[in-house]
């Protein structure tokens, strides 16, 4: 073999592995985008359930006790809100923040006060905003634990492509932060499920 074979050999070798490494560093930032965006899907989702609840809290057709309990966990949720350490780019660096106990309590509020006989009794009132109310909490709530889910599935798959050897010894990360899994208690209160 000559110079310019070996020459040529070793340029489409370094082609190869600046491609390679271009297309691993694009793929691993269109994964963390992902996860920024699912992450705005499930606090959109949360903020929703949360409104459902205190809708129907502030509705009058519950007992004041009850009216009470799903005002005082729906407003926690709304007031924790995800956190963004980047001010100029409210979607790079977000995270949940510690809200998982107080998504957890309204999620435990709704299952211990929409029980089957609350329920029937709100149905049986015939008020369209008090039906409408509970309709939209059981469609948030699947709505939520789909977005909890899609979060988590993109989460491990950023991990999964950042344990690479490649990128990690050559930085395709940069500075970008590991995501978290976020886990909570998103379970659909028995009587919302049908």
């Amino acid at each position: 073999m000559d110079v310019l074979q070996v020459t040529t050999f070793v340029v489409i070798a370094l082609i190869a592995v600046a491609w390679y490494l271009s297309y691993a560093a694009a793929r691993l930032d269109r994964l963390h985008a992902k996860v920024e965006g699912a992450m705005s899907a499930l606090d959109a989702q949360l903020v929703r359930r949360a409104e459902a609840t205190l809708e129907l809290a502030n509705s009058g057709a519950l007992d004041p006790a009850t009216a009470l309990l799903l005002a005082d966990a729906a407003t926690d949720s709304v007031e924790r809100t995800t956190e963004h350490p980047l001010a100029e780019d409210l979607l790079d660096g977000q995270h949940f923040g510690g809200r998982e106990q107080v998504e957890s309590t309204l999620t435990e509020v709704l299952g211990l006060t929409l029980t089957p006989e609350v329920l029937a009794r709100l149905r049986a009132q015939d008020d369209e905003l008090v039906e409408d109310s509970v309709e939209r909490i059981a469609a948030s709530a699947l709505r939520v634990r789909m977005a909890r889910r899609f979060h988590n599935d993109a989460v491990r798959e950023v991990r999964r492509v950042r344990a690479k050897w490649a990128v990690r010894v050559f930085r395709l990360a940069g500075h970008a932060a590991l995501p978290e899994r976020v886990e909570f208690d998103d379970d659909l209160p028995p009587a919302l499920a049908r």
